[in-house]
């Protein structure tokens, strides 16, 4: 992944985290934010180290950025998101790590084409599980 496409300081890192939204998967969770300047999106990877060595740490953040690097195009601009590991991507194949990774994206509308919170592309209001009447009794 390019140096300029990276989150690399905490201030970065805390503005995402402080005024972000997130969403998860059991493998991952994105944390995102618009920003106003125009561009790219950039991105950053946290691994904690409850999942194992530098060696192993290291070695999950690599795989990530190359699954990003490889779906670049996908990815909506103007964005700065951090993907963080979880523990049970550790025993992940290669495969299947990409598509956690490209499913938790598609969870937060990070990808081009994809809706936020959207199931079979009807967003969440139109799916008809939810009504307005806020009174807590059905309707007639």
């Amino acid at each position: 992944m390019h140096r300029k496409l990276r989150l690399r300081k905490r201030e970065d890192f805390n503005v995402v985290y402080r005024y972000g939204r997130s969403f998860a998967n059991s493998q991952f969770v994105v944390y995102w934010r618009k920003r106003s300047q125009r561009g790219t999106f950039r991105m950053g990877v946290s691994a904690s180290s409850k999942l194992g060595g530098a060696v192993v740490r290291n070695r999950l953040r690599r795989m990530v950025k190359e699954i990003i690097r490889l779906n670049a195009v996908k990815l909506l601009e103007d964005t700065d998101l951090i993907l963080i590991v979880r523990k049970p991507a550790l025993s992940l194949p290669y495969k299947e790590m990409e598509g956690s990774i490209l499913h938790v994206l598609r969870k937060a509308g990070l990808l081009k084409g994809s809706n936020p919170n959207s199931v079979n592309g009807t967003p969440a209001y139109q799916r008809g599980n939810h009504s307005n009447n806020r009174s807590g009794k059905k309707g007639k």
